[in-house]
């Protein structure tokens, strides 16, 4: 008995070590049908894989279904099982004869979506036609966006009157009968707010619609954004009240709750520049039930001290008019650069509108005061500045978005006529566009460029003259290292900026990227002096933004300690 049970052990391992020991081979496929079958067979374990008839006929029946699904239901397969001394292989040879071609295709659309171009055109991009290959996918897929397309478009009521594919092997033909009836398209209902701490004018001027215009999802994801912008509630729900539907309308429930009146952060930091930095910020994201907010920050450091703290008072279209009051006092000690020290008060009233072209508008008067002791002369400076700006910043979603795109256009007017110490005009303008490559690849671009016409340079407190180098501007050189002051001059910065940035990226895994860039610019006041910068990075899609860590080489820098190391968190535009 003792030796009956070994032998039984013996052939059973022998049959397991056979087994495991057998790799697979499909010959005869290639393009969507080779995929296709892969993706079938991707569930196969070494362990799976045998010689055996009743591995051939369950691999038999997961080929012809993969293949079936792409309209080749006249398959045919032959098996042949190559011994080895360590390795058997089982080898597929696949022959997927003549496809099924679509001989009918009576696709109908009723209802409200008929007369919808979205529908018109997911029936042109994806609705299969008479002579085509019969794909499953591709009528599943049909059938999935045009349920999706009615449930964001409001046809809450839509369904298919008849869903039948008929396949015919031995004609090689399939039938295609799909009838959509959309019924009657929904509208927006009246808007309810409860839990809000705002008053209800301000809350009506935030709904991107009106009642009685068409349901459209897209629109209360944009409702959903533009509350969430506003900095004002803890936690916002929108959500169609269907206990209340008449008529083909649907109102809308808002439930909100209102944000902590104050907020503190805190951080510490460290740099090059300006050495150990404290950071505090207090924010009252709503003051009173109109929505005002105050924003209070302070940075300490060896070389630079700053308080800032700004007002915004929302207009009644409060999703994109408002006023802002600002007002700072800094301390910057450029001696660890240059011998020069500053003392800066700037006040600024600002008017913002988003307009209908999705450009940011803002108009603004600005006073600047400023006590400068530059190379052991002392000078104050008293400028009156109104201006005017352009901005648009667009970008997907995501911490690492796939695509941005970003303008500013600005101009600063300084005369004598309204007490100011100087006449000039200030330019500034900046663009950057992000790009992808698929999944994995991504490109970054930067220009930045500025003027003061007018005033002689030395009579410009440091604040309003250019400089380039640093993390945003030129890497591989210091912060704001350029130009640099010659024997001849008694002043820093130019009169003149102007740089541009191409950068690479590659993910390496999850939210984990390396980059590459080349860095190309200057600040100057007679004549350019262009500098480059080269060198590689490390980007982290972080959940409050990309973080970046870049190590940037100057080749033009003139110095032993060529390298520089930058640190940024936040928008990459």
């Amino acid at each position: 008995m003792s030796l009956f049970r070994n032998l039984i052990s013996i052939l059973f391992l022998a049959s397991f070590s056979s087994q495991a020991n057998t790799s697979l081979k499909i010959e005869g496929l290639s393009g969507e049908l080779e995929q296709n079958v892969s993706l079938f067979l991707a569930s196969y374990t070494a362990s799976d894989i045998s010689g055996s008839l009743r591995f051939q006929a369950r691999l038999q029946k997961d080929i012809e279904t993969a293949l079936q699904a792409l309209g080749y239901y006249d398959s045919e397969l032959s098996f042949n099982l190559i011994e080895g001394r360590s390795r058997n292989t089982l080898q597929v040879t696949v022959k997927p004869g003549d496809p099924i071609r679509i001989a009918i295709a009576d696709i109908q659309l009723t209802g409200d979506a008929s007369d919808d171009r979205q529908f018109d055109r997911v029936l042109r991009q994806e609705a299969p036609a008479v002579g085509e290959i019969l794909h499953h996918g591709k009528y599943d897929d049909l059938k999935r966006s045009l349920r999706s397309l009615a449930l964001r478009r409001g046809y809450f009521d839509a369904d298919f009157s008849l869903s039948r594919l008929e396949v015919i092997p031995e004609l090689k033909q399939a039938n295609i009968h799909l009838h959509f009836d959309s019924g009657t398209r929904y509208k927006f209902g009246n808007v309810t707010f409860s839990g809000q701490q705002i008053r209800d004018e301000w809350m009506q001027s935030l709904i991107p619609f009106e009642p009685g215009k068409p349901y459209l999802a897209s629109e209360l994801g944009e409702f959903n954004q533009t509350l969430a912008n506003t900095n004002w509630f803890s936690s916002i729900s929108i959500e169609g009240d269907t206990e209340q539907l008449a008529d083909f309308t649907l109102p809308i429930l808002v439930k909100l709750e209102p944000r902590l009146r104050n907020s503190v952060e805190t951080g510490i930091g460290y740099s090059d520049v300006t050495g150990a930095r404290i950071k505090l910020s207090w924010f009252k994201p709503w003051l009173n039930d109109r929505g005002h907010s105050l924003n209070a920050k302070t940075t300490l450091s060896t070389s630079e001290q700053n308080l800032e703290a700004s007002y915004k008072m929302p207009l009644l279209n409060a999703a994109s008019d408002f006023y802002q009051f600002q007002y700072g006092f800094g301390l910057k000690d450029f001696t660890l650069q240059n011998d020069v020290r500053t003392k800066v008060s700037n006040l600024a009233v600002e008017r913002h509108w988003l307009l209908q072209s999705e450009w940011y508008r803002t108009a603004s008067v600005r006073w600047l005061y400023t006590e400068t002791t530059e190379f052991d002369q002392q000078n104050t400076s008293n400028i009156v500045m109104p201006g005017l700006s352009y901005s648009r910043s667009r970008q997907s979603w995501g911490n690492m978005p796939r695509s941005a795109d970003r303008l500013l256009l600005a101009i600063e007017l300084s005369d004598k006529r309204w007490a100011s110490d100087a006449n000039f005009i200030r330019l500034r303008g900046r663009a950057g566009w992000i790009g992808s490559a698929g999944r994995d690849h991504r490109f970054v671009t930067r220009a930045d460029a500025g003027a003061v016409v007018g005033a002689a340079l030395e009579d410009l407190p440091p604040s309003l003259r250019f400089f380039a180098g640093g993390d945003n501007n030129l890497r591989g050189y210091g912060y704001e290292s350029l130009p640099i002051p010659s024997d001849a001059t008694d002043f820093i910065g130019g009169r003149y900026m102007a740089t541009a940035s191409l950068e690479y990226q590659y993910r390496v895994r999850g939210d984990w990227w390396l980059a590459s860039f080349v860095d190309y610019g200057s600040a100057w006041t007679d004549s350019p002096d262009f500098k480059r910068g080269v060198g590689l990075g490390i980007r982290w899609g972080s959940p409050v933004g990309p973080v970046r860590l870049d190590f940037g080489y100057g080749l033009d820098s003139g110095e032993r300690r060529a390298f520089q190391i930058h640190f940024a968190l936040g928008p990459e535009l």
